[in-house]
């Protein structure tokens, strides 16, 4: 059980996220949901056939963590590359739509906008169909990229998150201009990583791999505490980042800090119906959390209390202050 003191300061963080301007730079997704019935198999081939009941569009990959931490009352904006084309005017509406800048969006020709369909019956997916390139961004894209960040950081920064959906937007160049950028501003840098990105994010201030992410990336399979506690070291070690929190899913989290300390935090889940957005949840919160001044372990425990909140619902979903605040409350 969490103490009474343990809430108040947890809580009073929370009431400070209005307060923290973060920066999200990444790969920008449309996600398109197609949600219905099946009640029967295609003649055709042994597939369900499913009756669609409702459309819906979302923001996607980076936006998503945009989405999150405008949710959560932070002051957000976003840069990225969209397409010239439907998709991209659909994510520009969505985000304007919630009074969310998008000058930092750079509109390219010849890159679509990245679309991620799912066809969801009776609570579970059923398949997924992504469009989308994965080249990487161009110099001239770089330069714009880059000169965006220098001056929202002049502007004033708490926090940059770094969402790498492996688009082609974030790059070992970017990722280097960027950290060593925040850091002569002494802003926090975080990362969602892709594992074929490991390599790219070293000097980050904290990176959320899942247990499979740390798995390929310490490469080595994590299947015990000896296990976790060594590849936690060896990603930090190899990254020479401040820390590195491993999400475990039922298990919860696990926080190593560049000292040596490591903590493990139980999951606070009451159900899990789907996990779809889960990591940006806790990057979005966990970010904000250190942003409004919160040490490491209480925005990690922050974030612990985020995600088990979205694991509940089915789709991509966001959190809200005041429910955040009542999770915590109630210590589960």
């Amino acid at each position: 059980m969490i103490s009474k003191k343990d809430i108040k300061r947890l809580t009073a963080y929370v009431d400070r996220f209005s307060a923290a301007r973060v920066l999200v730079v990444g790969d920008i997704v449309l996600d398109h949901y197609i949600w219905g019935k099946v009640s029967r198999i295609s003649p055709e081939a042994p597939v369900p056939v499913v009756n669609v009941t409702r459309e819906s569009l979302l923001l996607g990959g980076a936006t998503n963590v945009v989405n999150n931490i405008h949710s959560l009352g932070g002051l957000v904006s976003v840069c990225g590359v969209i397409g010239q084309d439907a998709a991209g005017k659909q994510l520009l509406h969505l985000l304007q739509e919630q009074g969310i800048r998008t000058e930092g969006l750079i509109v390219d020709s010849a890159r679509p906008t990245t679309i991620k369909t799912r066809v969801i019956a009776h609570s579970q997916q059923v398949v997924r169909f992504d469009r989308e390139t994965k080249e990487r961004i161009g110099r001239d894209t770089h330069h714009r990229i880059f000169d965006y960040v220098g001056k929202q950081l002049s502007e004033g920064l708490d926090a940059i998150v770094l969402s790498d959906y492996c688009k082609g937007v974030v790059t070992s160049g970017l990722v280097r201009d960027i950290v060593r950028l925040a850091k002569k501003h002494r802003v926090i840098v975080t990362v969602d990583p892709k594992v074929s990105h490991f390599g790219m994010y070293s000097g980050v201030t904290i990176l959320t791999p899942n247990i499979t992410e740390a798995s390929i990336g310490a490469n080595m399979e994590i299947d015990n505490e000896q296990s976790l506690l060594k590849a936690g070291k060896l990603l930090l070690k190899r990254l020479k980042c401040d820390a590195v929190l491993i999400t475990r899913g039922e298990q919860g989290m696990s926080l190593f800090d560049h000292i040596g300390k490591v903590t493990h935090i139980p999951t606070v889940a009451r159900e899990v119906f789907d996990v779809t957005g889960a990591g940006d949840t806790v990057i979005s919160t966990l970010t904000l959390a250190m942003a409004s001044g919160a040490s490491m372990v209480d925005a990690a425990r922050i974030s612990n209390y985020a995600a088990g909140i979205v694991v509940g619902v089915v789709g991509t979903s966001i959190v809200k202050p005041e429910e955040l605040k009542q999770r915590i409350l109630q210590g589960t």
